[in-house]
């Protein structure tokens, strides 16, 4: 493990001047949970909303995703570091520490955001499978969920090769971004501009809480906690010290971790409302559906822009399905501690999306809407989170800052703010 860590004591506290020793090895072992989390940064709402945002506004909100992208970086570290020091999820730790009822309402309000999202997540896939192969939107929902049972069988091989899979399409997606936007040519003097320089007009408010709730998934945060719990159970301590030092090391490079993934998933977001900025914004070409954004793409930019389009939106909402159904485990257990098989709880959750596509639904609308309703959702998450982690007693030297605090209230801050908006616009307030 290297050089052993150097203690001092700094206000009756221990602060270690270097833990651990920077070795690429030991980071590599500590990779997979934040890139796991991450892929819902990257799902089929924020294709819907980015591409919307890109073609009605341009590049004008880049800087909503540099921003939602800070507030990820924060909110997924303090989830991370509170399964790390209390060796328990978030769910379980607000089961534990907070009033039935109160859990009530959090877990009324985390598996509403929970079938949102999956909704999404489900229907991008779909669609995927769709554009690519041609088949009918209710056989590509069956493709899909085969698919997606496969990929959680996967776990069956150990939990580092389920990782290794999600991780694999994270990298997909990041492809084939990266052709759409050499194909694209954007103007990158306004995307420099509109990245650092706030734009907000009467109109975008919908699309830009859209792209926080796309951005900031409450889903995750649950998640993220329980991520990090198959590293506690790898190389334990039996005595108090070695625990204490493990959790130490572990936190520093889950913040790696955090860093690495999070901003691999904003330049990813960015790619997609450059390209739609770049593309359909300025050919003048109006996009109402996914479907439309694929095939306006072939004239324009041909037909391996529109392949690589498609084989992005299966590869993120293939992945991005399977993470919401780990995800709703981890809601239903902890706040319940109710326990079903993951695959009976990808069975359940598919009927919607399946209902959905039945009726007729147009899937972007469907898919922006549930993006502003995770915005919603996104405070019954963060509270909690803000409240826990801020506490000595159960995080130990793993506790907030006090600077951290402020910063975590100032996103929740930001947050309801923008949703006050939205509902005061919802209801005819003009500004």
């Amino acid at each position: 493990m290297g050089n052993p860590p150097q203690a001092a004591a700094v206000n009756g506290r221990i602060r270690f001047k270097w833990l651990p020793a920077f070795r690429s090895r030991q980071v590599w072992a500590y990779f997979g949970p934040a890139f796991v989390a991450s892929v819902a940064y990257i799902d089929p709402g924020n294709f819907a909303t980015n591409i919307q945002g890109g073609t009605e506004f341009g590049y004008s909100l880049l800087w909503v995703l540099l921003w939602s992208n800070l507030m990820a970086i924060l909110i997924q570290y303090l989830s991370a570091k509170l399964g790390i020091a209390t060796g328990q999820t978030l769910p379980r730790n607000c089961r534990k520490e907070f009033a039935p009822a109160i859990n009530v309402g959090l877990w009324l309000a985390a598996e509403f955001a929970a079938i949102a999202t999956d909704l999404a997540e489900f229907l991008g896939a779909v669609l995927g499978f769709y554009l690519l192969f041609h088949i009918p939107l209710l056989a590509a929902a069956l493709v899909t969920g085969v698919c997606v049972f496969l990929i959680l069988a996967s776990e069956l091989y150990g939990f580092r090769r389920l990782e290794q899979v999600i991780m694999g399409f994270v990298v997909g997606v990041g492809a084939c971004y990266g052709i759409e936007i050499f194909l694209a040519k954007p103007d990158w003097g306004q995307v420099a501009h509109n990245v650092v320089i706030p734009h907000l007009s009467s109109g975008s408010v919908y699309i830009a809480v859209g792209m926080l709730g796309a951005t900031v998934m409450p889903h995750v945060v649950y998640l993220h906690s329980a991520l990090v719990q198959s590293r506690l159970k790898e190389d334990s301590f039996s005595c108090p010290t070695g625990q204490y030092l493990k959790k130490l090391r572990h936190a520093h490079y889950e913040l790696i971790d955090v860093l690495a993934a999070m901003n691999g998933a904003w330049l990813v977001n960015s790619a997609m409302i450059i390209m739609a900025a770049a593309v359909f914004a300025h050919a003048g070409r109006p996009v109402a559906s996914i479907e439309q954004a694929h095939e306006t793409l072939k004239p324009l930019l041909g037909s391996f822009s529109a392949t690589a389009f498609a084989v992005a939106l299966l590869f993120s909402g293939l992945s991005s399905s399977t993470v919401g159904t780990m995800a709703g485990q981890v809601i239903l257990e902890g706040f319940l501690d109710i326990k079903i098989s993951i695959f009976l709880r990808r069975f359940i959750t598919m009927l919607p999306a399946i209902v959905v596509i039945a009726i007729g639904f147009d899937p972007l609308k469907i898919l922006v809407l549930s993006q502003v309703v995770l915005s919603f959702a996104l405070p019954f998450a963060l509270i909690p989170l803000i409240l826990l982690t801020r506490r000595t007693d159960l995080m130990g030297d793993l506790v907030n800052e006090p600077r951290t605090n402020w910063l975590a209230y100032g996103t929740v801050g930001i947050i309801l703010a923008l949703n006050g908006l939205l509902l005061y616009q919802t209801f005819g307030g003009k500004f």
